[in-house]
């Protein structure tokens, strides 16, 4: 199977990406700086409570994604190293039908 469809996917994935981890940061700057001119008091703040939870929502969203531009990252230098499709932990090939489905991945269904 040829890595060209899988890379161009990857590609698109990295970008999307991208983009979602800019929007969450844009987020996470915004609720920064309304949270700025806010009362300090959150134990007392009705609306301390939502913007801490919104926070560490975007947050987690933030590291998700961060996470998700690593293994991108990782199955693209698969491609350059020519390894990709071979399972990290037994060697065998990949199935093709799980790297179109996961194209991330570094290890085999029964490695998983």
């Amino acid at each position: 199977m040829s890595s060209a469809p899988v890379e161009a996917r990857l590609h698109a994935l990295r970008a999307e990406t991208e983009a979602e981890l800019r929007a969450a940061g844009e987020r996470i700057d915004a609720m920064t700086a309304a949270r700025a001119d806010a009362n300090a008091d959150d134990e007392h703040d009705p609306e301390g409570a939502t913007i801490g939870f919104e926070w560490s929502q975007a947050d987690a969203l933030r590291g998700g994604l961060r996470q998700r531009l690593a293994e991108i990252d990782a199955a693209l230098t698969r491609i350059a190293d020519g390894t990709d499709g071979v399972c990290a932990v037994c060697g065998e090939p990949i199935a093709p039908g799980r790297l179109e489905a996961r194209p991330t991945t570094d290890r085999c269904i029964r490695h998983a």
